[in-house]
């Protein structure tokens, strides 16, 4: 599996915290408001996000499986663990391969962030099939969904947005990955294999002041234009720069679109 760095994961923090679907939040509260304690597993937790945007929708007491194969982010998602009643436990696991490992039945809710666009057809298939054979319920956030907006436009924003999300179909650790496709596939095979998803937009909105987490997507989409070919690699690096002047100029802002879901077994509902 492709890892992110701690630095880029603490950048980017605010920002999904901010966009993270407030009906489908809602959602997962109203599931577990009748509940004392919950025990939760967070599948490629990174630096603890998920835990620290979703805790105060849940009941007081939880117990969360924090799961990713990067040792390092799982020390700082697991440096609260003595806070209140929430109890962290860190599960070093790559999820390219026996995921099932941790989903017994000891556990209440499955939480994934800004993963489902990174797996495969194959991976996400076999992980609805497990999640729906132990009646779990899956809340799954930030799968980014292909729409992106830049103002102002650049002639050739359209073409390197292109390049961006033919990029996203290359494999990322679990096989050629559903990139953009990821929200609507899962959306289709749990509705299919008779769960009830809520589902809406989870988009970043991103400002003229926000110039850093701009100027690191710039160069993210710009190497991921030059690593599929789209452009010759002189008008990359001219649309980079000029994008970079726009961003200096505190003139630039974005829209990422993003999709957030919240999968249930129907008598649960």
């Amino acid at each position: 599996m492709s890892g992110f760095s701690a630095e880029w994961l603490a950048l980017r923090e605010s920002y999904d915290l901010r966009a993270r679907n407030p009906i489908v939040l809602e959602a997962v509260a109203n599931l577990f408001k009748s509940h004392d304690a919950v025990s939760v597993v967070d599948l490629a937790c990174g630096a603890g996000s998920t835990v620290r945007a979703l805790s105060s929708h849940l009941p007081a007491r939880q117990h969360w499986d924090l799961v990713d194969t990067d040792q390092r982010l799982l020390t700082l998602a697991c440096s609260g663990k003595s806070i209140g009643d929430v109890r962290l436990n860190a599960v070093p696991l790559d999820l390219s391969g026996n995921f099932e490992a941790v989903l017994d039945s000891t556990k209440e809710l499955i939480t994934i962030s800004a993963l489902l666009d990174l797996v495969s057809e194959t991976w996400l298939d076999r992980f609805a099939r497990t999640i729906v054979a132990r009646t779990l319920p899956v809340y799954a956030a930030l799968t980014y969904d292909g729409r992106v907006d830049l103002s102002p436009a650049d002639p050739l924003d359209a073409t390197i947005a292109s390049a961006v999300n033919a990029h996203q179909h290359t494999d990322k650790g679990f096989g050629p990955a559903l990139g953009p496709s990821a929200a609507a596939a899962a959306v289709s095979m749990f509705e299919a294999l008779g769960y009830s998803v809520v589902h809406g937009s989870s988009d970043w909105l991103i400002g003229t002041a926000d110039q850093e987490i701009q100027l690191e997507l710039l160069a993210g989409w710009a190497t991921a234009a030059r690593e599929v070919e789209a452009l010759p690699h002189c008008d990359i690096d001219d649309w980079l720069a000029r994008r970079k002047d726009e961003v200096g100029a505190r003139a630039s802002t974005m829209r990422v679109g993003h999709v957030d879901l919240f999968a249930t077994p129907i008598a649960t509902r």
